[in-house]
This record gives C-alpha cells, structure tokens and sequence, in this order.
C-alpha cells in the first residue's frame, strides 16, 4: 500500500505538470488503490479547479470511482495527535493535509509514499521512522526526478 499526497494527484491529471507522464507510468506499477486523505485530496481538487477548471476535477473524482484512490479517514481520536505533529512540526511548517499523511502512516503501518513535497524527508512515523519518499527514475537521460514541486 502506498499514501500518495496532493502533488501527485493532481499532476496525473494535468499534463502540463513536468513530473505527469513519471507519476502516471509509475501509477501503473504499483498496487492500486492509493491511499490519501481528504485534506490532500481537497488540495488537489482545488489545484485542479484553478487550473482545469471542472474537466480537470473530474478526472480526479474518476481516481475514486475507478477504485484507484482510496481515503484514510481522520478520526476524532487522531485530533490530538495530528495537532501535536503540527506543533512540533511547525519550523517547517507542516500543514494540515500533511499532518494527515503522517496519521494515516502510524495508522495503517505504511511508510511508503509518493509526494512532491521534500518535507517528507524530514517528517518520521510514531516519531521514529522516515517515510520511504517514492523517487521517479525518467528512462530517457535518467534523469532524477527529487519530486519537489511549489504548489
């Protein structure tokens, strides 16, 4: 099982992002459905509405309704926990759909995820344990791609 954040989302569906074609071929690969949370989700469809307006979120929803995206719900007994993280997050900063992706890690005990966002190096699972950041290889010139994107 893989979490996949905000970024990745919405760059399979828009094809003018540099990282689309990377994301959606490593897509393929992986054991579907993706797991992310509402709030990243959000991020996404708000991404999407400014720039594809609402042909681009409907893409996003059919990730939903062709079973390749699935949610980790945020329970109320996660409140306490998700904010502590934040707090203790805060020279980052760390947001709200990010803090999610960490209680859905603890929750499920997955660790690896596909995400734009270089603060994954740095955030840790039940405060010991990095994530396994998913890195893209293009074939063509092997290029790294560091998945790093200011959205």
């Amino acid at each position: 099982m893989i979490l996949c954040d905000a970024g990745p989302l919405f760059a399979l569906v828009d094809n003018k992002q540099s990282q689309h074609v990377a994301i959606k071929k490593a897509v393929m690969k992986f054991s579907i459905p993706l797991i992310t949370t509402w709030p990243c989700f959000t991020e996404a469809m708000y991404l999407a509405l400014c720039r594809g307006g609402w042909a681009m979120q409907n893409q996003l929803g059919k990730l939903i309704t062709n079973d390749m995206l699935t949610f980790y719900e945020i329970q109320a007994t996660d409140y306490e926990r998700l904010f502590e993280l934040i707090k203790k997050y805060q020279d980052r900063p760390m947001d709200l759909a990010d803090g999610t992706l960490v209680i859905a890690a603890e929750s499920l005990g997955i660790n690896r995820i596909l995400t734009l966002d270089s603060d994954f190096f740095f955030y840790l699972i039940n405060d010991s344990e990095p994530f396994n950041v998913i890195n893209l290889i293009q074939s063509r010139g092997l290029a790294l791609l560091n998945l790093y994107i200011s959205l």
